[in-house]
């Protein structure tokens, strides 16, 4: 219940990967977020810090981000945030991960053609060779449901 629960807007740095485990489809991929800012003395936009995340993806939602994202593209994830610390190799690290919610192209900076997915998790997304990086493995979480009768409508901006 006390969550925090964030929405990230970036691109995706990494490919997608997918695995089937016992407890369902997982999906994770890193993501980029860059903060922007007015430079007064350039008169420009500059860019900032950039914030990785690996966001995390269970049961359809894994197989909708595995079929649907690749790198460089411009996404909105919404999710639970969990920072975690550990000891690798004698070296302490922190890492930001999101366990998400909802995922979707951020159609500020193109358009997207939604499909709707089927409900079995007989549809399988294409095989890619998996990134060498390590993030510990999460549980699944629970999703939303989402009302099939309601119409979606797809938008572009110009």
């Amino acid at each position: 219940m006390n969550e925090t629960m964030v929405c990230a807007v970036g691109r995706v740095a990494t490919q997608p990967v997918y695995r089937e485990l016992a407890s369902g489809p997982s999906a994770r991929f890193r993501l980029a977020v860059t903060a922007r800012y007015w430079d007064r003395e350039k008169s420009t936009w500059a860019d900032g810090h950039t914030n990785f995340f690996t966001v995390w993806a269970n049961r359809q939602l894994a197989t909708n981000t595995a079929a649907s994202l690749t790198v460089g593209e411009p996404v909105i994830v919404q999710g639970r945030l969990k920072v975690r610390s550990d000891v690798h190799e004698g070296q302490s690290r922190t890492s930001a991960d999101i366990d998400a919610v909802a995922i979707g192209h951020d159609l500020a900076w193109g358009t997207s053609a939604f499909r709707r997915g089927g409900r079995t998790d007989t549809a399988s997304p294409p095989n890619r060779p998996e990134p060498n990086w390590d993030t510990p493995q999460t549980g699944s979480s629970e999703r939303a449901h989402v009302d099939e009768q309601q119409p979606l409508a797809a938008t572009a901006l110009t």
